[in-house]
């Protein structure tokens, strides 16, 4: 039965993160503002390309704690580097994946790495939020650098699916995660078409990163946000031109959110909590 299309999302106005990411937010406060629509991934932040001229100052976002999910962030165009307070360090560079789980609590702090700063080009990200279910949110934070040669890899006649978190035909992908969902990038040659099978449960949208496709007769152009809902499995879509996709499709977790600033708790105490711990400096120290 087929995945039926919800509505087709344009980008909305962009916005500076820090100095060094200029982002459309798709939800929670853009085109989806209901925070469980598209549960567990509770933020899309999409920097489309953009063209950064040469800088010797490395733009990004300085040092600021997370408590209670994951930041995911995913490299198009340009290369990002990260440190944590928990020691961890990377830089992610085109079709890498950075997936930082801060759980319990972390400083971190990501900027443009320094050769593409100097150099300056096109940056093109996606950052997500991937809200975890309250009997993990103070576990210990860990750090994924996932590379774009260690992705499951289906490849089919007219292009190739890289399976970043979850799995597809027994391709699997190196993410672990905390609940049952599906992160892809799907490339698509012009004129070619695929068909993916997602569980009908489970909160479903697609990026378009590149080129344009259509999907049930709809035309959706690069830098569109692509609904469906929750009725059907089988999605296809059809390449106009050169196209890739990012496919999120996560099992909704059905517990409360309160979202403050950088945390993501489930009960307002728990907020309180996280701004205390930080004050008193409990998620560790970050030049």
């Amino acid at each position: 039965m087929i995945k039926k299309l919800e509505r087709i999302i344009p980008p909305p106005p962009p916005h500076m993160v820090g100095d060094g990411f200029r982002v459309h937010n798709f939800f929670p406060s853009g085109g989806i503002q209901n925070k469980q629509r598209m549960s567990p991934f509770f933020m899309l932040d999409y920097a489309s390309p953009y063209n950064f001229p040469p800088s010797k100052i490395q733009r990004g976002v300085d040092v600021h704690p997370h408590r209670g999910f994951e930041t995911v962030t995913i490299a198009y165009q340009g290369k990002v580097a990260h440190h944590d307070s928990a020691g961890n360090q990377g830089v992610i560079g085109e079709g890498d994946v950075q997936w930082m789980t801060a759980a319990s609590g972390v400083l971190h702090k990501e900027y443009h790495e320094k050769n593409f700063s100097q150099q300056g080009g096109i940056f093109q990200m996606v950052q997500l939020w991937v809200n975890l279910p309250a009997q993990f949110k103070m576990t210990s934070p860990r750090y994924q650098e996932i590379k774009k040669e260690k992705m499951g890899q289906f490849t089919f006649e007219g292009g190739l699916l890289e399976v970043i978190a979850g799995e597809y035909m027994n391709s699997k992908g190196p993410a672990q995660t905390f609940s049952p969902l599906h992160v892809y990038n799907l490339h698509l040659n012009t004129g070619k078409e695929f068909t993916l099978e997602l569980p009908e449960e489970f909160n479903t949208g697609m990026l378009v990163i590149k080129g344009a496709v259509t999907i049930q007769e709809q035309l959706a152009p690069a830098d569109h946000f692509v609904l469906f809902q929750n009725i059907g499995t089988s999605i296809t879509v059809k390449a106009k031109e050169s196209t890739t996709l990012l496919i999120l499709s996560g099992q909704p977790l059905h517990e409360p959110i309160v979202a403050y600033g950088p945390f993501l708790m489930n009960r307002w105490e728990e907020i309180e909590q996280a701004v205390e711990d930080f004050n008193n400096g409990k998620f560790g120290v970050l030049d």
